[in-house]
């Protein structure tokens, strides 16, 4: 009998909080998702463009996905806690209680969502004023950014909210603090969406001339003062209220936030692919672009210089990945605009039922509706006569125009399941248009790009991930790990604990899925239609890098890679 001891495995919680649920997986030191569970989250549209959530609803789904992920785990292995979530402004008082963010007055509604568009003029105003630190968001700030939230806040709301807040928060920075209750904020969120520097800090100059100098006036308390890099511990771990909270023992390691795209884009963009025949093998991770696509999609390239890239945001030094600068190009409506389309056809009701009677999810059913009327030609032909424009809820990269609206050219008057499946695909091919358009930008200004890695809820359509292999001719990776944006949290707490502090190689554990997918020539006149439209001791920095390497290695070892079939 082997007397040997085994050293207990070590696990690591990441908290995931999208824009419509709250999501958290048990990792394990080798990256591997263990268990995992979500929660769905209220939101509010009072008025349109207008879009509140509350921080309490959203702690409390923390808490329990939390709960039931690490049921029946002896908790003495769970070494790190990381969060990250979607990029909106949680507003609380002195006493860290929330405060309206509403004419209403209701305290509850007390975050302002990323893809609320509320403060348009606010934003103008800001980007008419052309202050150095836009040359930092690729020269026109997004109306999805925090200045000009706080702006409105400060001029719609003086008395009941503004005068009397005491913190404005990041989302990803407030469920730090609701862990630990030290007020820190991420370096990632801080040059992402406030116009913080890494080099520079804050400047003085940009808020007073916005009209927000009372933010300067106290030193930055309300917005952040002490700046963290992901993946740095953050003060004494969880308080006792928290790990009470979460089901966790007090004192685990809680880790400086990210942003939910960045935390995919750290899941995925140090992938180990050696030996698969893909252009990036024996390339830096400069060749690549993370794609993180859910209800909005971000395109994370990075650079070991900076690069200027016009209506892309960055570059940002060290907000993703420690050490290189980021750009970050993004379309506001992806997954959210496909679900609005379909939903909003007359042929719903029968698609819901006819995808309900087959036990399939209603965009399996349509993908295999196309592969039933494609007949013999490629599915992408079918939509040779209707395109959509995909702007409905404005262009964020790289026109940045938010005034955009979307549109739809050839409809005929047919209305059944045939037209609603058509539509569909045109809408997909239109938003793998949308991501081309940011590569080619990125490319003109300086990037080397190669091979996209995707991740989020859209990576698991095939139909989504053939037409962007197709369209913008290269090669697609996904990770046959699907839940990246969740790894990328876990690494935040894997680094946090202290556990990784130097580059580890990892053996394959599972053989690479290669898919030469099939696919359409169709994107060929659709994209040219768009162009044309277009003339309108080891530092917790060095862990996190290291970390990254270690498991983003690992999982896309384990990888499935489509292949465009049509190069443009």
């Amino acid at each position: 009998m082997d007397s040997t001891k085994q050293t207990p495995v070590k696990y690591y919680v990441g908290i995931d909080v999208g824009s419509a649920s709250v999501r958290a997986a048990l990792v394990d030191e080798l990256g591997t998702v263990v268990a995992h569970a979500d929660q769905p989250i209220q939101i509010w549209e009072p008025q349109p463009d207008h879009y509140e959530q509350c921080s309490a609803d959203i702690w409390a789904a923390c808490c329990s996905v939390t709960k039931k992920v690490v049921s029946g785990v002896d908790a003495s292995q769970i070494r790190g806690v990381g969060f990250d979530a979607t990029c909106s402004l949680v507003v609380v008082d002195k006493q860290f209680q929330p405060l309206a963010v509403n004419c209403e007055g209701q305290n509850c509604r007390n975050i302002i969502m990323w893809m609320d568009h509320r403060a348009v003029s606010q934003v103008d105003r800001i980007n008419a004023m052309q202050h150095r630190v836009l040359s930092y968001v690729g020269g026109v700030m997004s109306v999805e950014m925090q200045p000009p939230k706080l702006l409105w806040i400060k001029e719609n709301l003086q008395e009941s909210c503004w005068e009397k807040a005491g913190y404005f928060f990041d989302l990803p920075d407030f469920l730090s603090w609701k862990a630990t209750g030290v007020t820190a904020r991420s370096l990632c969120t801080v040059v992402c969406k406030w116009t913080y520097t890494s080099d520079g800090g804050w400047d003085d100059s940009f808020w007073e001339t916005i009209g927000l100098e009372d933010l300067v006036k106290d030193k930055y308390e309300k917005i952040g003062n002490h700046v963290l890099s992901p993946g740095e511990s953050v003060g004494k771990g969880l308080t006792p209220e928290a790990a009470k909270d979460l089901g966790l023992p007090e004192g685990i390691a809680v880790a400086a936030s990210l942003i939910d795209a960045h935390a995919g884009g750290l899941g995925v963009i140090g992938a180990d692919v050696k030996g698969h025949n893909l252009p990036c093998e024996n390339q830096p991770i400069t060749s690549r672009v993370a794609m993180i696509c859910g209800t909005s999609s971000c395109h994370m390239g990075v650079s070991e210089t900076p690069i200027f890239v016009p209506g892309v945001w960055g570059p940002y030094f060290s907000a993703m990945v420690p050490g290189l600068w980021l750009n970050e190009g993004g379309q506001s409506a992806t997954g959210k605009l496909i679900d609005h389309v379909v939903r909003g056809h007359v042929a719903f009701p029968e698609l819901q039922s006819k995808a309900a009677a087959s036990a399939h999810s209603i965009y399996t059913y349509l993908n295999s509706h196309l592969d039933l009327i494609k007949k013999s030609l490629p599915v992408g032909f079918l939509t040779v006569d209707l395109h959509v424009w995909p702007d409905f809820h404005g262009n964020r990269s790289p026109l940045t125009d938010l005034t955009l609206k979307g549109m739809v050219v050839g409809l005929t008057l047919s209305r059944g399941l045939d037209e609603l499946a058509l539509i569909y695909l045109a809408t997909i091919q239109a938003i793998a248009l949308g991501t081309r358009h940011i590569l080619e930008t990125m490319q003109a200004a300086g990037h080397h790009i190669n091979t996209l890695f995707l991740c989020g809820g859209l990576s698991k359509n095939p139909l989504f991930v053939q037409m962007h292999a197709d369209i913008t001719g290269k090669p697609v990776v996904l990770s046959k790990e699907v839940e990246s944006v969740l790894v990328g949290a876990a690494i935040l707490g894997a680094c946090a604990s202290g556990d990784f502090a130097s580059i580890q190689v990892v053996q394959i554990l599972n053989p690479v899925l290669l898919d030469q997918a099939g696919g359409s020539s169709a994107q060929v006149s659709t994209s040219d239609i768009l162009v044309r439209s277009e003339n309108h001791a080891p530092t917790a920095q060095d862990r996190s890098s290291n970390t990254l390497m270690r498991w983003g290695g690992l999982q896309q070892d384990r990888a499935l890679h489509v292949s465009p079939t049509v190069q443009n």
